[in-house]
């Protein structure tokens, strides 16, 4: 069984994203796929994620998303996401995308990682995109690298 728990920490969210909660549960069940357990995704504000960057991470700065593995004896839960509304607001801008359409591509990343992807070389970067980009195509997301590649 899958479950997927979205908290709403920043009202912010819910005006910029009509549907929040939706957009986050199909993301992360296309992410999981066949893989049962349950993620806690958390929607709050830049300064949140700064506090959780800076205690877990040593860097005293806030970031789109961060990707939290629960312990193996914890299952089923996978593990817990955070996203940070404002850094996200702004990346969205700036890439040209809906807000709706970059939170998914978030989520999408950040179930990866409670799945044990990663992208600290080029080699896993390139696989780790290709799985998003597949996963993003399923639930009719645009390839999010694209106007990287321009």
């Amino acid at each position: 069984m899958i479950e997927i728990e979205i908290e709403i920490e920043a009202d912010a969210w819910t005006g910029a994203v009509p549907g929040a909660e939706a957009v986050v549960d199909r993301a992360a069940k296309a992410a999981l796929g066949s893989v049962e357990g349950d993620v806690v995704v958390l929607l709050t504000d830049d300064e949140s994620v700064r506090e959780l960057n800076a205690r877990f991470r040593d860097k005293d700065m806030p970031t789109n998303v961060l990707s939290f593995p629960a312990p193996e004896n914890a299952a089923p839960h996978l593990g817990d996401i955070v996203l940070a509304y404002g850094v996200c607001v702004n990346e969205a801008e700036a890439q040209g995308k809906t807000l709706a359409d970059h939170l998914s591509h978030l989520v999408v990343h950040g179930v990866l990682h409670l799945l044990g992807r990663d992208h600290e070389d080029d080699g896993e970067a390139e696989a780790m995109e290709a799985e998003e980009r597949e996963i993003l195509a399923q639930i009719g997301v645009a390839d999010p690298y694209i106007a990287e590649q321009d």
